[in-house]
């Protein structure tokens, strides 16, 4: 149904987004002509296609032997734009209801600790003593339903857009890189005997690379900057919370995103995983001197 102006003259209704008739949009998918709306586009090479022009579905999928489209930072598009988050999340609770089970046995062996006395065991635990795997296995241990709750909210809500805007693996470095970055910033500042856990450094990245990402889409950053605000008010205002790993995840997932947004197409590659390098070396290099110092 045709509109009129004020001169009376008909004008077509504006375009909508085939997969959600109730969002108005100006793009269009560069492979089946179909309109589109920001939830439904994919990066391509040039412009941008539909989800079903990407899996290569019926009627107007993309050829075989086509070269595959990429998301905004050179990753291969996925059918499943939130697999990688499902995997996470599910290896998140999988630990949760573990140490529901376990008790105290599995915190204790898995937590991030610098260096610190068991007196159960007579023995000295923690990063600084090679027990390296807490940096990571820390984000991965929740204790309390609340902590995981909130953690799992986030990233449900933050993940499938990065995902999908990076690639899976990119998606998985950044998400990663993010937890060793806030364990790595917990054992150089916070003392060394206290104990920490939760996905939220890795939460953090994740809000960082957001912000980073809807900066290079040119999208309205308010919503997450008010919300990554609030957060960051929260960690600095009520005790008991490791400010250090919300902080440390928070810069290094800004950091990895915007490489991995804004790395030159020939030199992609490089940009990425050099950065991505970077990162895991200053982690290596800045453990390994804290460590000096705890052990000297």
């Amino acid at each position: 149904m045709a509109m009129e102006d004020q001169q009376g003259q008909a004008r077509p209704e504006p375009a909508r987004c085939y997969r959600h008739p109730d969002r108005e949009t100006g793009i269009s998918c560069v492979r089946c002509d179909r309109p589109v709306c920001p939830e439904c586009m994919i990066p391509a090479s040039v412009g941008f296609q539909c989800p079903e022009c990407v899996r290569g579905g019926s009627g107007t999928g993309h050829a075989p032997g086509a070269s595959r489209p990429r998301t905004l930072a050179g990753g291969t598009v996925a059918a499943d734009p939130r697999l990688v988050t499902k995997v996470l999340l599910g290896i998140n609770v999988a630990v949760f209801v573990a140490v529901l089970t376990a008790g105290d046995r599995l915190v204790d062996a898995l937590a991030m600790v610098g260096h610190a006395f068991d007196p159960a065991t007579a023995e000295w635990i923690g990063v600084a003593d090679g027990e390296w795997y807490r940096m990571l296995t820390s984000a991965f241990l929740h204790q309390e339903p609340w902590h995981i709750g909130f953690n799992m909210l986030a990233l449900w809500w933050l993940g499938p857009q990065l995902e999908a805007a990076l690639g899976r693996w990119r998606y998985l470095a950044l998400y990663l890189l993010s937890a060793l970055g806030g364990s790595t910033l917990t054992y150089l500042l916070a003392a060394q005997n206290q104990m920490s856990l939760g996905a939220s450094g890795a939460i953090f990245g994740l809000f960082g690379a957001t912000a980073v990402l809807m900066r290079r889409m040119r999208y309205d950053m308010r919503p997450i900057l008010v919300l990554l605000a609030i957060n960051l008010a929260i960690t600095f205002t009520f005790s008991g919370i490791a400010w250090e790993a919300h902080l440390g995840g928070l810069v290094v997932g800004a950091v990895v995103a915007y490489a991995m947004v804004h790395a030159p197409r020939d030199r992609r590659a490089l940009v990425q995983y050099g950065t991505c390098a970077v990162v895991l070396l200053g982690v290596v290099v800045a453990c390994a001197v804290r460590t000096a110092e705890l052990i000297g």
